[in-house]
């Protein structure tokens, strides 16, 4: 008998695992959806530019390779309408459970007890207040909540105090219109640098608050002719091509950079070209700058950033901000008065699966167990939590290759574990199996160029790279394609 499979999550981690459950035959799993759509970051990143810097027909999945994208590099309604149609081609909407949130994971000896919260039949919309809470049984759990879900808001004194409108950029508030405004971006990250040259047409003034600068490259994109895209559509492994010369070509010149080999200097030369081709005054281009290596945060890909910063109506401001007053932003050099704030502070990328209560085996919390860190083998399999995989989990995040190829890699680890465990009943990673992995993590970690000197979303406070993938994604296929038997054990006896 098939297992029972609870997939927390509907973005592009919990679609495929669905997906492949359905090709499978298996129909014994439900996916739990917080929000009242799919698409996950693709449906609540929407803010104005919201795109991807990972090429379209690499940033989608193998086995739908999707001949209808119309630009080298997707915006947010076109990836969100690619999982729609995923989600319709495969027929797995209709196990998606919307608007219901879990909250709670109890293993209890056998199986999970999954709890979750629903807003009640009275049309209340409410996560907080009023809901329901119902407990079911499964025999497997999956999360697929992904490592960019929750905004993370910056601890300012006084945010409470500000007189205008404020939201972070993943909550973009599209009823408030910019025309006009005096606005103050804090942040300059990747989703900043996307939205901040649609915003600089709009407002009247334009303040970015800048604590540390990126490093940035160009972002070739283009738009498919329908020459192009009827290619795509009717030439046989023209798409299997194109995605594989990406891939590989993503592999062979990026990587390296991180691993502080061959093309860092390349990269870097890369970077302070684009910065004098675009930003002509000395001063901005001092301010713009960065004082470590490339990589050690994440490259920013963009070609409209540097232009967007040196209009006459946008200033970029260095000065440390002190707090903000109800009139604006209060910084060691005086007061900037705006009437609109967007935060583009990024998310809480190292709470991993937070805030689900997951209890395993002998009554454990799963974040009591890492409260040094999240790890898991493989970024998926975490000791004395047995029949839990994770979904872009710890240390599976990349700085330069597809995010989407690694869940199919964690994806088919799963489907190969599965009927173990169907066989033979709860199963979990042997602490030794861990151990050796941590080790493995540990030593790979020495030679990437995220320990050089900056702090990033990559980190915990303490300096620990939690997220990202020390190694080239073609040895984390070969691991994860490895038959997982000797690396897992039934659950021990209590």
């Amino acid at each position: 008998m098939a297992p029972s499979v609870a997939i927390v999550g509907a973005g592009f981690g919990g679609l495929c695992m669905a997906i492949q459950l359905e090709r499978a035959g298996v129909r014994s799993y439900t996916v739990f959806e917080k929000a009242d759509g799919l698409g996950g970051t693709w449906r609540d990143n929407s803010y104005p530019g919201a795109g991807c810097d990972i090429p379209s027909h690499l940033y989608s999945y193998s086995f739908e390779k999707y001949a209808s994208w119309t630009r080298r590099y997707p915006e947010q309604p076109e990836i969100l309408g690619y999982l729609e149609h995923c989600a319709d081609k495969y027929d797995v909407r209709r196990k998606i459970r919307f608007r219901t949130e879990v909250r709670r994971a109890v293993f209890d000896g056998s199986q999970w007890q999954v709890t979750t919260a629903a807003p009640p039949a009275d049309g209340a919309t409410s996560m907080e207040k009023g809901t329901e809470e119902r407990t079911e049984t499964f025999d497997v759990v999956v999360t697929g909540v992904g490592q960019l879900s929750r905004p993370r808001l910056p601890d300012i004194p006084g945010m409470s105090d500000f007189a205008g409108v404020s939201f972070h950029s993943a909550r973009w508030n599209h009823d408030h219109d910019l025309t006009g405004r005096h606005v103050a971006v804090i942040g300059n990250g990747s989703s900043a640098a996307q939205f901040i040259p649609r915003v600089a047409e709009q407002a009247e003034r334009l303040y970015v608050f800048q604590r540390t600068p990126n490093w940035v490259i160009p972002k070739p994109d283009a738009t498919f002719q329908p020459l192009t895209r009827l290619a795509f559509r009717l030439v046989p492994g023209l798409q299997r091509v194109y995605r594989e010369w990406i891939y590989r070509y993503a592999e062979a010149t990026l990587y390296p950079a991180l691993a502080q080999g061959w093309s860092a200097d390349l990269l870097r030369k890369r970077a302070l070209r684009h910065l004098r081709d675009q930003v002509p005054d000395p001063e901005l281009q001092a301010k713009l700058t960065p004082a470590y290596p490339p990589g050690c945060k994440r490259v920013v890909i963009d070609s409209a950033f540097y232009p967007a910063l040196t209009r006459l109506n946008v200033d970029v401001v260095t000065d440390k901000i002190v707090r903000l007053v109800p009139q604006g932003v209060e910084t060691t050099e005086g007061v900037r008065e705006v009437d609109t704030i967007v935060y583009a502070t990024g998310f809480m990328t190292t709470d991993f699966l937070a805030p689900m209560e997951i209890t395993g085996r002998g009554g454990r919390s799963l974040r009591e167990q890492w409260a040094g860190g999240a790890e898991a083998y493989l970024g998926i399999s975490v000791p004395n939590f047995p029949n839990m995989f994770l979904l872009y989990g710890p240390n599976t995040n990349l700085g330069h290759n597809s995010i989407v190829f690694m869940i199919e890699c964690q994806v088919n680890h799963i489907m190969a574990c599965l009927p173990r465990l169907a066989a033979h009943g709860p199963i979990e990673v042997r602490p030794e199996v861990m151990a050796a992995w941590r080790g493995r993590l540990d030593a790979a970690m020495e030679r990437m160029v995220w320990g050089g000197g900056c702090q990033s979303w990559y980190m915990t406070a303490e300096g620990r790279v939690t997220n990202n993938w020390p190694g080239p994604t073609t040895l984390y296929r070969k691991l994860t394609a490895k038959p997982p038997h000797n690396a897992y054990r039934p659950i021990p006896a209590s």
